[in-house]
């Protein structure tokens, strides 16, 4: 997931440096949306020990 999150903000940096802004704010917008949902299963994950409570 966090290859995800540096993917749409490489394409939100390039986008930006040849002027598209609609496109680099909407993909600036995923990748934010992605770390912060990476950083959570992250921390979920620190405090389970990486086991889904089943």
């Amino acid at each position: 997931m966090l290859t995800w999150t540096l993917i749409f903000l490489a394409l939100a940096l390039v986008a930006g440096v040849f002027g598209f802004g609609g496109i680099s704010s909407i993909a600036g917008g995923f990748a934010k949306v992605l770390f912060f949902v990476f950083m959570v299963l992250f921390a979920f994950s620190l405090f389970t020990g990486g086991r889904l409570p089943i």
